[in-house]
This record gives C-alpha cells, sequence and structure tokens, in this order.
C-alpha cells in the first residue's frame, strides 16, 4: 500500500520545472533560503509539494526562482 500523499498542482510543475533546469530540490531550498531569509528543509518541502503547508513567503519565491506561477 501506498502511503505517500500525491502531489498538489504547484508541487507538481514545480518538480517538473526543477526536471527541466536539470537542477536538484537541495538547491531550490538553497535558492529559497538565500531569497527569503526563512529556513527551508526538505521535510518542509515536501509538506509544501503535498499541500500540506501553503506558507505565501516561500511559495513566492518558489514561483520566483523556477519561473512559474501558482495557479490552483
Amino acid at each position: 500500500m501506498d502511503t505517500r500523499k500525491q502531489l498538489c498542482p504547484l508541487g507538481l510543475k514545480a518538480k517538473q520545472r526543477l526536471l527541466e533546469l536539470n537542477k536538484t530540490q537541495n538547491w531550490l531550498i538553497k535558492q529559497v533560503c538565500k531569497d527569503t531569509g526563512k529556513y527551508v528543509d526538505p521535510g518542509y518541502l515536501a509538506k509544501i509539494w503535498t499541500g500540506q503547508r501553503q506558507p505565501p513567503k516561500i511559495i513566492t519565491s518558489i514561483c520566483k526562482i523556477l519561473d512559474i506561477t501558482n495557479q490552483k
């Protein structure tokens, strides 16, 4: 049985964009930390990808860094 949560639209779009850019999730985390001054770790990012957390400042930063829009 698969207990992993499904990606929300933002998570799906962001992961696809990371693949297109040939960048890692760790690269994105470093960029977001640098851009916002806030601490983000892989576990927190996973919660954003699945829609469990929706911090506006972090999401805005992710969208800016990856050049994507956050449309639901």
